[in-house]
């Protein structure tokens, strides 16, 4: 059987663009990660997905027009990533596409990324798979989070139990134990409140390199208060979003005269406690492997290295052989190969869906 291509796009929580890895199979096998594109997002369209956060006027036009526009620059990802290997379409055997997640609400049934599906596909003239949570969703899963299997295909040792931490928009955690089945939920913020403090205060997409963060201190009252929310009580499955963690709801938890310095910084020591406490509670890991942009934020991988330490040890991804950068964006061309090989891939025990389902719905290319 000849090796095949294909190719995951991924634009996450974060908002700050459209990331898109080539990956190589064999059949149902995974064999490598290729090579990785970027186009970030303007701040005109970033505010406008924001804004679908909220009721708002003339959403249903809003939601189409911006799925559309996102669908176009999906595709200029993927030529750009085409452009950059020395292929065309014909050698890709299919896409997968996550799309821009708006709205999160499995507690009534649904899930929305925008992505307009059918116009990716003539656009790149490539078999395209999208909307992998509605068949979860539809078995009364979560619909997220999705990439447990993926890192369970790649990343499960015959050893030991491993963990492997998503730190994106969103942090979800997958535990990896040698001898059952594989499991896992998100955490609660990663990056997601850190960002929308920077941009509401400093017109920064986010805080590089810690630097905010490293000039304040933590704040132990607003802490307390972030980790007062209901949702880190609740069992697992789970999954959340911007719903439950909005820069609204931060605001509402501050007295007015925090130094703005003092905020980031609790906010990064809130994002690592969080995923600290939810490890502890999961599993006991020796290992756990990071990957997602917070990996990039120096303060953000001191405060885990002091909580986890010395029990657990942490690592990049990239020490598993897949950049930290590129594992979501493969996951989805892995998705899609398993739609294409007609695999399962739900990760049903950390969803909560009833059974095993394949995951997603395919559009021919032009």
């Amino acid at each position: 059987m000849q090796p095949q291509y294909y190719i995951g796009i991924m634009s996450g929580t974060s908002m700050d663009g459209a990331d898109a890895v080539l990956i190589q199979m064999q059949g149902k096998q995974w064999q490598r990660a290729v090579a990785h594109s970027f186009l970030p997002y303007s701040d005109g369209l970033r505010q406008k997905l924001l804004a679908l956060q909220d009721i708002g006027e003339n959403e249903l036009h809003r939601s189409n027009i911006l799925a559309q526009t996102l669908s176009r620059l999906y595709a200029q990802t993927v030529q750009q990533l085409l452009t950059e290997q020395n292929l065309s379409a014909k050698d890709i055997a299919a896409i997968g596409c996550h799309g821009q997640t708006i709205r999160h609400a499995p507690e009534h049934g649904y899930s929305i990324q925008l992505v307009n599906l059918p116009l990716l596909a003539e656009l790149t003239g490539i078999f395209t798979v999208g909307d992998f949570r509605s068949r979860d969703l539809a078995c009364n899963g979560q619909g997220a989070p999705l990439v447990p299997a993926f890192h369970e295909a790649l990343f499960q040792d015959a050893n030991e139990t491993r963990a492997v931490l998503n730190i994106g928009g969103i942090s979800n955690i997958s535990i990896l134990p040698p001898d059952s089945p594989s499991f896992g939920f998100d955490t609660g913020p990663g990056n997601m409140l850190m960002d929308a403090w920077i941009q509401h205060i400093w017109r920064q997409p986010y805080d590089k390199n810690g630097e905010k963060a490293a000039q304040g201190k933590v704040l132990p009252d607003l802490l307390a208060s972030l980790l007062d929310h209901p949702y880190f009580s609740r069992p697992y499955p789970k999954s959340t979003g911007r719903e439950l963690f909005s820069l609204s709801w931060l605001q509402g938890r501050l007295e007015g005269n925090e130094k703005p310095e003092d905020v980031i910084r609790t906010l990064v020591f809130y994002t690592a406690q969080t995923i600290f406490d939810a490890t502890k509670q999961a599993a006991p890991a020796h290992h756990l492997y990071i990957c997602g942009g917070g990996i990039r934020n120096p303060v953000l991988m001191q405060d885990l290295e002091t909580l986890f330490s010395p029990d657990t040890k942490l690592h990049s991804t990239a020490k598993l052989h897949l950049d930290p950068q590129w594992v979501e964006a493969a996951a989805f061309a892995w998705l899609a190969a398993c739609w294409c090989n007609q695999v399962p891939s739900n990760p049903h025990h950390a969803t909560g869906a009833h059974s095993h389902r394949i995951l997603g719905s395919g559009h021919y290319g032009n």
